[in-house]
């Protein structure tokens, strides 16, 4: 299962929201309702479940759906740096996992 799929049966499942708003452009707040707590919850069990880990100031970079399967993804090894983040944003990034150059 690709790594969107997961996060959309994720939060579909764990916080009840309609899988027709669960597309790659949703804004995790204000598109899918979803609260600062529940998102970082949200960014809490990728990180468990993927073995990864997110800086701090994530959310700051990660608005969409599609922007946090990305970034996911990319810290996994399975995909190339998302043009969105930051340079700074890489190095912590970077620092914190094993990401192949």
């Amino acid at each position: 299962m690709n790594c969107f799929r997961w996060v959309v049966k994720l939060i579909r499942d764990e916080y009840g929201i309609d899988e027709a708003k669960l597309t790659r452009t949703a804004v995790l707040e204000t598109d899918l309702g979803l609260t600062i707590e529940q998102v970082e919850e949200i960014v809490e069990i990728i990180s468990e479940s993927f073995q990864i880990r997110f800086p701090d100031g994530a959310l700051d970079e990660v608005i969409k759906l599609e922007e946090l399967c990305l970034l996911t993804s990319w810290i996994s090894g399975f995909y190339k740096r998302p043009e969105f983040i930051s340079d700074d944003f890489e190095a912590k990034c970077r620092g914190m996992n094993s990401i192949a150059a």
